[in-house]
């Protein structure tokens, strides 16, 4: 009994662990927004060069050692609900939201989802856009 106690806990936790993970131009679990690596990303500027992208970092960061892609609008994902005006008139644009790693911009993607927005989060961040570059 205890032998399947705790293959079930193990079931349990690889399930829990992998709930929630996405790959590449995916859409998440809840169909909230679509994800797209840099590659993808590189070609849509190419692309479409007026593309709306939202960097999602502090202003500190866009002046850092990874910098920031050229006509991006900056609002910091801490600030966002506060200045989330300022985005309404591309609601019926997509908007392609980046910060460092990936992390802050899916917690910003998720926000703009729920109120309405269509948004594509790029994985990776802006490591991976530099490191594309190599």
């Amino acid at each position: 009994m205890k032998r399947i106690n705790f293959l079930f806990m193990l079931l349990f936790i690889f399930s829990v662990g992998t709930y929630g993970c996405t790959t590449s131009d995916s859409t998440h679990s809840d169909s909230t927004y679509k994800s797209i690596t840099v590659v993808q990303l590189k070609k849509e500027m190419k692309e479409n060069p007026k593309m709306i992208i939202l960097d999602v970092r502090t202003p500190q960061e866009l002046k850092g050692p990874l910098g920031h892609i050229k006509g991006i609008i900056n609002i910091p994902v801490q600030v966002l609900n506060k200045r989330i005006s300022e985005l309404d008139k591309y609601k019926d644009k997509k908007i392609t939201v980046i910060c460092r790693s990936g992390h802050r911009s899916g917690i910003a993607s998720e926000i703009l989802f729920k109120k309405g927005f269509n948004i594509t989060n790029v994985e990776g961040g802006m490591l991976a856009f530099r490191k594309s570059e190599k």
